[in-house]
């Protein structure tokens, strides 16, 4: 029976769509003034206004693909933003940002907030053509949120608003494909990264190179990255602990990680891998490659591999204990014009569970509420995504995951839809604003079936002049 919490929530959301909807027709035809705002978990842009996909992409928000990693999406972006002059290229970045979630959970409790904030920060450009700097402050503050309804992390614990200077580094130019950056920054890999899905993102205090060569003018292209990572705030903190705290080690034991990785892609393939070491902590490599080609005009398909193997290491002071797990996931995506239909399997094992403390989960069917890479549990996701060509900007997917029981007799089988509606709107007055519903719905099985409910409700507001 539906509550009145319920009602509410579906007219919310009903409401929201309608009047996208409503928006007039010439708004998909009037030539564009600037780029679309960012998506929920974008990185960094270094243009002029923000990033528009070419195409559409299956990738969860909150997760990187290793295509992605260490550099801006394309090699023009990252030649314009090495050449920048000092503070006459100054590029300032707002983003004012306003989140309600409502999670209904498995044993009856819930978690609610409603929160406004967002981020302020610039980027120089490089002095002497060899060095630039950067900050970046963040803040979330409370505008509803129930002392009993703590654990969105959307607010610090206890409800409580925050504000921090996430982001404050120096960038070295060693030439047009290399940079050296120390500081406290955002950075996106597989396993560590912004996991950018609430208010404000995870930033990291690391020293780290990052190489990208080739890729224009039909020229493979490398993507080479490296560093170490000694601490993290995250997404709902104001402090920067170590990463081997944040990882769950036992108080007392600090350590950071050696990453390592590379990206090769040549037309429509493309394979890397990354090895991330933390001493006495745990070892993570994770490898991914994708082949994608042309079977019409408007027509692509793309076959995507993927494998996580994870392991204790050293004195095994992370649980006082060795252990090993494991996860291998293969995607297929179907693009045909405007739509794109995506269906993935992924199969767990070890001794344990997968572990993701740095960032989002990169597996294929982690998705917004659920990881489904439990010990033992294989999963297969179900994807339909559709951009509304009438509406600029608007698009639509939703999605299901069969997971199965996992190896533990305690834990039981879970299955979750989503259903996500976006509107990023590209022009007019309303341009650099991004509205975004998501709403899904988790089933576990067992002696007793268990639901739950996840609501969002997503409002950010880029300037597109600043």
């Amino acid at each position: 029976m539906k509550t009145r919490r319920d009602e509410a929530r579906i007219a919310l959301a009903v409401a929201c769509v309608a009047c996208a909807l409503a928006m007039p027709a010439h708004a998909q035809t009037t030539p564009a003034q600037g780029a679309a705002p960012p998506q929920a978990d974008a990185a960094d842009e270094t243009e002029d206004d923000v990033y528009v996909p070419s195409e559409p992409t299956s990738t969860e928000q909150g997760a990187t693909r290793m295509n992605e990693a260490f550099a801006p999406r394309d090699r023009a972006q990252w030649i314009r933003d090495t050449r920048r002059k000092a503070f006459q290229d100054t590029k300032w970045d707002l983003q004012v940002r306003s989140f309600y979630l409502d999670r209904e959970k498995y044993d009856d409790t819930a978690s609610e907030a409603w929160a406004l904030g967002g981020s302020v920060g610039f980027k120089t450009g490089y002095f002497r053509e060899r060095f630039a700097f950067g900050a970046t402050g963040y803040t979330s503050q409370k505008l509803f949120g129930p002392e009993d309804r703590d654990g969105t992390l959307l607010l610090a614990p206890g409800q409580e608003g925050y504000t921090v200077l996430g982001e404050v580094y120096g960038e070295f130019l060693i030439n047009e494909d290399s940079r050296l950056t120390l500081g406290r920054r955002g950075i996106d890999t597989p396993y560590i990264n912004r996991n950018d899905a609430r208010m404000t993102p995870n930033t990291f205090q690391a020293v780290l190179f990052q190489g990208l060569y080739g890729g224009d003018e039909g020229r493979p292209e490398w993507r080479v990255g490296g560093g170490y990572f000694d601490k993290i705030k995250e997404r709902n903190s104001e402090d920067f602990v170590s990463m081997a705290r944040d990882a769950g080690a036992p108080a007392g034991v600090e350590r950071g990680v050696y990453a390592l990785g590379a990206n090769f892609k040549s037309g429509g393939f493309s394979f890397g891998a990354i090895d991330y070491y933390s001493d006495d902590i745990i070892n993570i490599f994770y490898a991914e490659g994708k082949y994608g080609f042309s079977l019409a005009e408007k027509t692509r398909l793309a076959f995507t591999l993927q494998y996580s193997d994870q392991t204790s290491v050293g004195d095994d002071r992370l649980r006082g204990t060795d252990f090993a797990s494991d996860q291998w996931g293969a995607k297929a995506e179907l693009t045909q014009g405007a739509a794109l239909f995506t269906a993935a399997y992924t199969r767990a094992g070890g001794d344990t569970n997968m572990q993701n403390p740095w960032s989002g989960y990169p597996g294929f069917t982690s998705v917004q509420v659920e990881d489904f890479n439990r010990d033992g549990e294989s999963a297969w996701l179900l994807r339909a995504g559709y951009t509304f060509p009438w509406i600029k900007g608007a698009s639509v997917y939703a999605l299901y995951v069969d997971g199965s029981d996992p190896q533990s007799p305690t834990e039981y089988a879970k299955d979750e839809y989503n259903v996500n509606f976006q509107w990023a709107v590209a022009d007019g007055f309303l341009q650099g604003l991004l509205v975004r519903l998501r709403y899904s719905h988790v089933r576990q099985e067992g002696p007793i079936e268990w639901d739950l409910d996840d609501f969002r409700l997503m409002i950010f507001y880029d300037p597109p002049r600043l």
